[in-house]
């Protein structure tokens, strides 16, 4: 026989001996407490029957008393007339709901005309409302209804009782009983007096009251406390003796069942030892045995080729069956120690069925196991699983279903959207109902939850997340803090406020930024005008103080008068120039246009700065159409454009280089562009040179009053124009853009 056969015929005898272990151990969990009494008299089956016997005994024998008895013995207490009378509610109440009862039938009867109906409905109902009164007036017409009641009650309970009374005559057959009352009253089986002690199989001492006799003896409580209020209490407890004596016929039920539960007990015992035997020897087998592990390995390549969600639903189904094969043998068991050999035969096939199931549960769990060491190899093999990949594609077109859904849900207003998941919500609470109609709809219900419950509760929490991250937003914005700006993301109205409150914040930092630059503007505007408006004041001041000294000659006199006019015109210049700039900021200027040659013009105002140009080192290049260029605008205010753009290039463009001034029509728009090397530093931020007493020379050691531009800037806006600063590095260009012909 080869090694490969010899090593499965011992893995088929582990399983064995571990399937009958297993069916053993469990058997002993499940039915253990039925074998460890002394004998069968001390089992919970016997103690059920005597118990049962001992109540039947009070009821029957110890405290039996007649019904006629019993029906005197019937009592009415003041309570009992009460609830009765008020059972139903009070006087009116009751005398209004017997109106209510036959007020439809009477009508009826008048509308057709039936005497005889009409007389038999009025005259129940006036029986009824005569004997509700009379309950209300008088306590022993109550108390006669109350007896009538205990009274059928009781022989309701005399009935039941009869009808019990074969079983308690079967129970006398077999045991035998002495019980002595506190008054001196006997009560014993026929056969008592022929029994000494040693004459029982099984012998106790009794003691039966009245109370269990009445409690353990009925099975109605209504009957119970019936039978406790007439049975009379000045009986006391009986007390003495019970067995079973060994007289009994061998066929005797509690006999035959003493000798069955040793015989029981003793095979109980050897299942149990051998199966527990069987056991260890099966872990042992396979601790030990090499051609175990072997067999087991050469399934494992064939195996590992399964998904791993395949290899779990294969391992669970193995153990659900082996559990439930299991069952069946701890079920058989009972049948087969009671004689039935079928249910041994079962026994026998079943643990050979449960050493396959074991087998293949626990090499699956082996397999599973190693495949199982780590994090990552888990999520490696969680990505092949079957069960992954269907949740891809069902998650992809669930996600493309809800996306559709959502574009057409937010195209409706807010009020439709809450309006909607309001009743979809309390659909969903309705639909509830129908899992009432049979269990299998639960899977349907689930569906819908999972379906359109869960994303709604979900969407629902992360829009109140989301709605106070705006609220706390907005807190913060109101207390002059900005943060963060909000994520924004869909068209909700939730994402529309947040994007509102973000153009909202970048226009409040704008406004900082800007409210910040006017500051700093402000503070050098001061600085620059009190500096620019000083310096030619105090050259007066100190050249008119030296005037006045009589020894000043008159060389000497006519240089300061000279001094002193310039600097005067020079003053005079810097407040019309800031007169006029006021004025055009505020708008209080009228433009005289007229249709003008814009490069007559500009020759115009060079041949102002023809001297000038030629004693510089900067060469001038102009480029022009040969042809007219129109537009309609104050010719008076451009020339001081022009005027104030040359003369910013004279003063600030370095020696020894070339100066660019081209007119050009671009797109029905007239286009001067003035371009230079400056021979300063010019600020990053051109803007600022618009700026009034913004100079490029920032030691301000140029003549000029520094609001050149800054009055370009505003006759080009007057004129609905453009005009822009470009510098990149030392090349400073400005670009003025006027409309080509306008006579609005």
């Amino acid at each position: 026989m080869g090694t490969r056969w010899k090593n499965r015929i011992v893995l088929l005898i582990c399983l064995l001996f571990f399937s009958y272990g297993v069916s053993g151990l469990f058997t002993l969990m499940v039915h253990g407490n039925s074998y460890l009494y002394k004998d069968y008299y001390h089992s919970l089956e016997f103690q059920g029957a005597f118990d049962e016997f001992a109540s039947y005994l009070g009821l029957f024998d110890l405290y039996a008393m007649p019904i006629e008895e019993a029906k005197e013995a019937i009592s009415v207490s003041e309570e009992e007339i009460k609830e009765h009378r008020y059972r139903s509610g009070s006087l009116e109440g009751q005398i209004a709901n017997i109106k209510s009862q036959y007020e439809g039938r009477i009508l009826e009867a008048q509308e057709a005309e039936d005497e005889e109906a009409l007389n038999n409905f009025t005259a129940e109902r006036d029986a009824k409302i005569a004997d509700i009164t009379k309950n209300f007036e008088s306590d022993d017409y109550v108390k006669g209804k109350i007896i009538i009641e205990k009274e059928q009650k009781l022989e309701e309970l005399y009935e039941e009782l009869e009808r019990k009374r074969p079983l308690f005559e079967e129970y006398k057959k077999s045991f035998s009983y002495s019980l002595t009352s506190p008054n001196e009253k006997v009560i014993q089986s026929e056969n008592w007096k022929d029994l000494s002690s040693d004459d029982f199989r099984y012998k106790t001492n009794l003691t039966v009251s009245r109370d269990y006799a009445i409690h353990y003896g009925t099975y109605d409580y209504k009957y119970t406390e019936l039978l406790d209020s007439v049975t009379p209490n000045s009986i006391g407890p009986y007390n003495g003796q019970i067995g079973l004596a060994k007289s009994l016929p061998a066929s005797n039920k509690y006999v035959v069942a003493a000798e069955n539960y040793k015989q029981k007990r003793v095979i109980f015992y050897i299942f149990v030892g051998s199966s527990g035997l069987a056991l260890l020897l099966s872990l042992v087998i396979g601790k030990k045995s090499r051609g175990i592990r072997d067999e087991v390995k050469r399934l494992h390549p064939f195996y590992n080729k399964l998904p791993i969600d395949v290899r779990v639903i294969l391992f669970l189904l193995a153990m659900i069956a082996a559990c439930t094969n299991l069952f069946i043998i701890i079920d058989g068991y009972q049948y087969a120690v009671n004689g039935n050999y079928y249910d041994a035969i079962e026994i026998v096939f079943c643990i050979g069925i449960g050493a396959i199931l074991w087998g293949v549960s626990f090499i699956q769990a082996l397999f599973i196991a190693s495949e199982m060491k780590d994090w990552e190899t888990v999520k490696v093999q969680c990505q092949k699983s079957l069960l992954y990949k269907l949740f891809l594609i069902v998650k992809e077109v669930y996600v493309d279903s809800m996306e559709t859904i959502e574009e057409a849900f937010y195209d409706r207003s807010t009020a439709t959207q809450v309006f909607l998941i309001l009743l979809t919500l309390f659909g969903l609470g309705l639909a509830v109902i129908i899992i009432t109609l049979h269990p299998a709809f639960f899977l349907v219900y689930f569906i819908l939850l999972a379906v359109l419950g869960y994303p709604i509760v979900i969407r629902i929490t992360n829009k109140i997340a989301y709605f106070n991250s705006i609220v706390e937003t907005t807190n913060e914005l109101a207390a002059g803090r900005l943060g963060a700006d909000l994520k924004t993301s869909g068209n909700s109205a939730l994402s529309t406020l947040a994007n509102n409150i973000n153009q909202l914040k970048q226009g409040v930092k704008t406004s900082q930024n800007e409210q910040a630059k006017s500051e700093r503007l402000k503070t050098e505007l001061i600085t620059n005008v009190s500096h620019d408006l000083r310096t030619p004041l105090t050259s007066i001041i100190n050249y008119t103080e030296l005037l006045k000294n009589t020894e000043v000659s008159l060389e000497e006199r006519k240089s300061y008068i000279n001094i002193i006019d310039k600097k005067s015109k020079r003053l005079k210049v810097l407040i019309d120039d800031l007169f006029e700039v006021s004025k055009m900021a505020s708008g209080n200027i009228e433009l005289q246009k007229e249709e003008v040659d814009i490069v007559q013009l500009l020759q115009q105002a060079l041949a102002e700065y023809d001297t000038d140009i030629r004693e510089s080192t900067v060469q001038f290049r102009i480029t022009n159409s040969n042809s007219p260029v129109l537009a309609y605008v104050d010719g008076q205010k451009l020339w001081r454009v022009f005027d104030n753009l040359i003369g910013n290039i004279l003063k600030y463009s370095l020696e020894q280089s070339r100066a660019y001034i081209t007119v050009e029509t671009k797109n029905k728009e007239t286009v001067i562009t003035f371009k230079n090397v400056s021979k300063y530093e010019l600020s990053e931020n051109s803007e600022e040179l618009f700026e009034r007493f913004k100079r490029g020379d920032t030691s301000r050691q140029t003549e000029g009053s520094g609001l050149g531009l800054a009055i370009a800037q505003s006759i080009i806006d007057l004129h609905a124009g453009r005009l822009s600063i470009l510098v990149d590095g030392d090349l400073f260009k400005v670009s003025i853009t006027l409309p080509k012909e306008n006579k609005t």
